[in-house]
């Protein structure tokens, strides 16, 4: 298991990656937010606060386990939908489900009066630092969203035109190299 570096990260984000199963590989980013579980829920499954901050926009909600969502990439250079199945929605506390062939697990632990936000997600081992860098942003917009003052969704090709971006892939690429 390899963590970020300390320069790779801010006190509130952390990512490290893992060597699982064969080819596969974890990514594994933290987040803690100043805001209560049930308002990092309702970011995480609710359609109209995910085309606010993810990559994806859902055409429903993702909150009840078995629901079947079809999820529309953002900014790709060729459209992407994922139709999903909801595996596990324990609401603000866990939250499972594929998106482009790779599962994510959201979990949210109350930390204080805020959230301790965990994604776990298997990646290529290529994108790594292109998928801790996006994730880390759209934690930073989906924060900004939860305090009230949205900036809109930063995903796809445009989040490759983003200083921020490029400054985080480039030290998540340094932490994260073999």
């Amino acid at each position: 298991m390899s963590d970020a570096a300390d320069d790779a990260r801010e006190p509130d984000t952390t990512a490290q990656v893992r060597k699982d199963a064969g080819d596969t590989w974890g990514l594994i980013i933290e987040r803690r937010l100043r805001h209560a579980p049930e308002r990092v829920w309702s970011a995480l499954t609710d359609p109209a606060q995910l085309r606010e901050w993810a990559p994806f926009d859902a055409d429903g909600s993702l909150a009840v386990a078995g629901v079947r969502v079809q999820l529309s990439t953002v900014n790709a250079p060729s459209p992407m939908v994922t139709e999903t199945t909801v595996q596990r929605a324990e609401r603000a506390r866990l939250l499972e489900y594929e998106w482009g062939g790779h599962r994510l697990r959201w979990e949210l632990e109350p930390l204080g009066e805020g959230t301790r936000l965990t994604l776990w997600t298997a990646i290529d081992r290529r994108y790594i630092a292109m998928g801790a860098a996006g994730w880390h942003r759209c934690f930073d917009v989906m924060d900004q969203l939860l305090q009230g003052q949205p900036i809109g969704r930063l995903a796809g090709m445009d989040a490759l035109q983003d200083s921020r971006w490029r400054e985080l892939h480039a030290r998540y690429a340094a932490a994260f190299a073999d």
